[in-house]
């Protein structure tokens, strides 16, 4: 990860894909009633009632939109910080806006997870931060010696 402007575009992504879960699943509340005499004309009847519901329509395409966040920051992130960091901040929305719309989300254990998973991101997070500066400095210092700078392979 390079700079903190990183760490916020993947905030946005966890943000973006975390809080539009309970709503996308809130917005599908009544499609257990659509029901259709075939397979393929039961699926063009569940598409349709998704898509011209503003409440499920409104949240997945923000989600979508995390999306497309999450595709052009892995150009300048290290996946394999991006990829757990989203993916457990995401979890996290999810938990919190879930509470605020009212569901149930597992009491103190949950609590205990969030604070945990927290940990865990801000360790990978700092180490990525400190591994990065190290090999700054260590470029650095190459370049002063030797009058130029190495390209690592």
């Amino acid at each position: 990860m390079k700079t903190v402007v990183d760490i916020l575009w993947l905030l946005l992504v966890a943000a973006l894909w975390g809080v539009t879960n309970p709503l996308l699943k809130k917005g599908t509340v009544g499609i257990e009633h659509v029901k259709e005499g075939t397979r393929i004309s039961q699926l063009l009847a569940e598409v349709k009632f998704l898509f011209l519901n503003v409440k499920y329509l409104l949240p997945f395409l923000l989600n979508q939109s995390g999306s497309v966040v999450f595709y052009f920051t892995l150009a300048t992130t290290d996946l394999s910080l991006a990829v757990p960091t989203v993916n457990s901040l995401s979890f996290l929305f999810t938990l919190l806006t879930g509470k605020l719309l009212g569901e149930d989300f597992g009491g103190k254990r949950a609590v205990l997870g969030m604070v945990l998973t927290m940990m865990g991101v801000t360790l990978c997070v700092v180490s990525s931060a400190s591994e990065a500066e190290s090999a700054g400095l260590q470029n650095t210092t190459q370049t002063r010696n030797t009058g130029y700078q190495t390209v690592p392979h």
